[in-house]
């Protein structure tokens, strides 16, 4: 599972591009809110899993 650390840094990055992703004045401005409802989640879901993965990291030792 330590492969995915790199993963998971990658889908926090995506998280935060979510949330400033410009949609306004575009056909999309209407999901904006989804968007940012999204990218928070990510951001979220993935660092309490790296937190997690720390935690038993170091418990492991």
């Amino acid at each position: 599972m330590g492969n995915f650390v790199f993963l998971f840094l990658a889908c926090i990055l995506a998280g935060f591009a979510l949330i400033n992703l410009p949609l306004a004045g575009s056909a999309l401005a209407a999901i904006q809110p989804i968007t940012s409802l999204i990218g928070i989640l990510a951001i979220l879901v993935f660092s309490l899993v790296l937190i997690f993965k720390g935690i038993i990291a170091l418990v492991d030792k």
